[in-house]
């Protein structure tokens, strides 16, 4: 019998960064390492990972991080996590593997540590043991994770839908499902973002009529703007590509490199001739695929609409095509995008989430994943607390107790003793890393806030030289402003408040002392209030005074 911690590091209460921690006794099995992608009020982060102290502090009792897919919500942390515990193991199925392998050399790491795994095949950790299933999701090769324990099977299914019509490397094994159900499962994992979604997901998350009517209703050039890891929504397109005498230009090196491995490798089929170089990516008919590098939704999308891209301009005759779902907090970010688009005069086609989901569980879904698997306990993980509680409560319709449904924030400890609950109210330590560029943890919310602020209402620098001997003014108070008034427009503004800093000044500064602390405070005060009194704005206000 065993003592048992589930909980997750990132995930609950949020949209990606999912990373879940099992730890049967002394062993810790990490399922997922996911990133987030910033949202709009996020100046500059790129993306966010989940705080991984927990990992360090106890690395040498980690057996692996087990991925279940190729979703940068998933493994987009996995680089940055590596980068300080490159001794970690990494198990994923053969394509999830392929992805993983080409970020990590990209970022010059080691990939000595990373393991395949193939479905139906179990390994073993002593008294525990890891068996993947095949499951249904928008990238090939996708596992669920079943963790056997002394007490009873643990089951995280990561993302999935039922679609009998996915077949070969997209195909959900039930009878495996069955079979574990049949053992007896302890606790049961399951995502939840589409949990208040009636019905099942599937057929409605199928685009390829979609397709089919876009590229017979305009006849010019496409941009069809989609996440770079959606491979079945890319061969949905592909395969109606391939009715035409329409040709594809990928850009984006991460997305092409995807594409061409996946076709290389036969979870792709398409004619490797009808893809063009970017040389090609002004041809008439042309289809071109946009996505990101791990950088902020849209990103690329919003550099090209700005005329920033040196290969590719916008024309009135392009259709823009919305292929993915915007993230939410991006509602901004996509507002402004269709807005630019329409003043450019291009036509827009978006496929809403409500019309055309991703490939994740609905309500229906979720019941038949707990009629397979019939587990003592459920947790709710991968989305918000509202799917969260959503998922909960499709759990109660199949008669499951409220009291065996658990319902967890990130560092919330499930706590098993002997194969039952003990509700201990044990928390661990959790957090945000936000990644800006090549740096992490250099950035928290003081940054951020100061970003925002910058970008609200801009900068003040206030300047003086003092002689070092008696402390007379010698040069200033000079305002200099970035970000905060059109100078000529404003001269009467700008020397008054320099009127005010050589008054504070001098009210602080006496034959042989000068009070810099004084000085600077009540500068930024009375300025900052005179600033306010006439723009209704409050500058970031910088204060720089020295001696000669």
């Amino acid at each position: 019998m065993s003592k048992i911690k589930i909980f997750a590091l990132g995930g609950l209460n949020e949209n990606g960064k999912n990373m879940y921690i099992v730890e049967v006794d002394k062993d810790i099995f990490v399922f997922d390492a996911g990133l987030k992608y910033a949202d709009d009020k996020m100046l500059g982060v790129d993306y966010i990972i989940p705080n991984y102290d927990y990992l360090k502090n106890n690395v040498k009792r980690i057996k692996g991080i087990f991925i279940t897919h190729g979703h940068d919500e998933h493994m987009g942390a996995l680089s940055d996590i590596l980068k300080e515990l490159p001794e970690l193991k990494v198990y994923a199925t053969t394509f999830t593997l392929e992805i993983i392998k080409e970020q990590l050399e990209e970022d010059n790491l080691n990939t000595d540590n990373l393991i395949l795994v193939k479905p139906h095949k179990k390994i073993e950790f002593g008294k525990n043991s890891i068996f993947p299933i095949s499951l249904t999701h928008t990238v090939p090769d996708t596992v669920g994770y079943v963790l056997y324990t002394p007490d009873g099977a643990i089951f995280y299914t990561g993302n999935f839908v039922f679609d009998p019509t996915m077949l070969g490397a997209y195909k959900t094994d039930i009878g495996k499902l069955a079979y574990v159900g049949k053992q007896g499962v302890l606790c049961l994992l399951s995502e939840s973002l589409y949990a208040d979604k009636r019905g099942f997901t599937s057929p409605n998350h199928r685009t390829d009529g979609k397709i089919r009517e876009i590229l017979n209703n305009h006849p010019g050039r496409i941009l069809y703007n989609i996440y770079q890891a959606q491979l079945y929504r890319i061969q949905e397109l592909f395969n109606e590509v391939m009715n035409t005498d329409r040709n594809v230009v990928i850009m984006g090196k991460r997305l092409e490199t995807v594409i061409l491995k996946a076709i290389d490798m036969h979870y792709i089929k398409f004619d490797k001739k009808r893809i063009k170089t970017i040389h090609h990516v002004n041809d008439d008919k042309i289809i071109v695929l946009v996505s990101d590098e791990r950088e902020r939704p849209f990103s690329n999308l919003k550099r090209i609409l700005r005329g920033y891209d040196k290969f590719i301009e916008i024309k009135d005759t392009d259709t823009i095509v919305f292929a993915s779902p915007v993230f939410d907090g991006m509602e901004k970010t996509a507002t402004k995008l269709l807005d630019t688009i329409a003043r450019l005069g291009a036509d827009i086609v978006e496929m809403p989430t409500k019309k055309y989901p991703s490939h994740h569980a609905s309500s229906e879904d979720l019941m038949l994943m707990l009629d397979l698997m019939h587990p003592k306990y459920y947790m709710p993980v991968i989305g918000e607390y509202r799917h969260q509680v959503a998922n909960a409560n499709v759990a109660k319709r199949l008669g499951m107790k409220e009291e065996n449904i658990l319902l967890r924030l990130n560092g919330q400890v499930a706590y098993f003793e002997n194969g039952k609950l003990v509700d201990n109210g044990m928390k661990v330590p959790i957090d945000d890393i936000l990644i800006d560029g090549l740096s992490a943890g250099d950035v928290g919310e003081l940054v951020l806030k100061d970003r925002e602020l910058l970008s609200d209402s801009g900068i003040v620098i206030i300047t003086a030289t003092l002689d070092k001997e008696t402390k007379k003014v010698l040069a200033g108070p000079e305002v200099l402003t970035r970000g905060f008034i059109f100078v000529k427009d404003n001269i009467d503004l700008i020397k008054e408040a320099e009127k005010i800093s050589l008054e504070v000044i001098n009210e602080n500064t006496k034959t042989h002392h000068v009070d810099f602390n004084k000085i600077k405070s009540g500068i930024r005060d009375k300025v900052g209030k005179y600033f306010y009194e006439q723009t209704e704005c409050k500058p970031m206000i910088l204060i720089v005074i020295g001696e000669v």
